[in-house]
């Protein structure tokens, strides 16, 4: 049976906002309890996230930009392949990190993508040894991610997407020389950014790293 022939006429409007989610992902969302209400930062960002465009998405706490993050990494790796990482996910702290992987490992089980945390007070040497084992899916703090880049701690060579969580503290205390590296290093990358409210070091980041970006500006509700 198609999986959207189990779907109620309103879920299947709900999703066709979002534009043809890959059924593992469309399954996931359902299976995990995820509220089908979308949020509009979700069905303004995963369709140009599809696409391939760069994005800055600011929106209040709590509308969904986590889940927004989630979905559109899965719906651009859609299962594992070979061993270096394909996303790199930078957020401000450990706390937030896990907090990602934790949605990741939830929508992403009928994809078996594979995904790490590194984070500040890890031991390095077996975080590099994790890495290198193999995996998609990089989401990490940004002091940690230069202190493995600066030992080549993370192979670069098949990284296509660079997102910056929570973005507008991630770009303060020269944590944007990590992520003006690694866009630096990298063949035509994706490139997101989700972020609470405008920094002002933003304007920097479209000018210098990015592409033609959309700009979504979600007010409070």
């Amino acid at each position: 049976m198609p999986l959207f022939s189990i779907f109620a006429a309103s879920n299947i409007a709900i999703y066709m906002k979002l534009k043809k989610l890959i059924p593992q992902l469309a399954s996931a969302i359902i299976n995990a309890g995820f509220d089908t209400n979308i949020k509009e930062v979700q069905s303004l960002s995963i369709p140009k996230i599809k696409s391939g465009a760069d994005i800055f998405a600011i929106c209040p706490e709590k509308e969904g930009k986590t889940t927004a993050i989630i979905m559109g990494v899965i719906q651009q790796l859609k299962e594992p392949f070979e061993e270096a990482p394909r996303a790199i996910i930078i957020t401000s702290t450990k706390e937030k990190a896990f907090e990602l992987e934790e949605q990741f490992i939830s929508l992403s089980k009928g994809t078996k993508l594979r995904s790490f945390i590194a984070f500040d007070q890890g031991i390095i040497q077996y975080q590099k040894d994790e890495i290198y084992d193999g995996l998609d899916v990089l989401i990490c703090t940004p002091k940690r991610l230069m202190e493995l880049v600066n030992i080549n701690g993370v192979p670069m060579t098949k990284v296509k997407m660079l997102i910056v969580d929570n973005a507008e503290t991630v770009i303060t205390n020269s944590n944007h020389a990590i992520i003006y590296r690694i866009a630096d290093g990298l063949k035509n990358p994706q490139i997101l950014f989700f972020a609470n409210k405008w920094h002002k070091s933003f304007d920097t980041v479209e000018e210098r790293i990015m592409k033609a970006p959309y700009i979504f500006n979600i007010e409070p509700k």
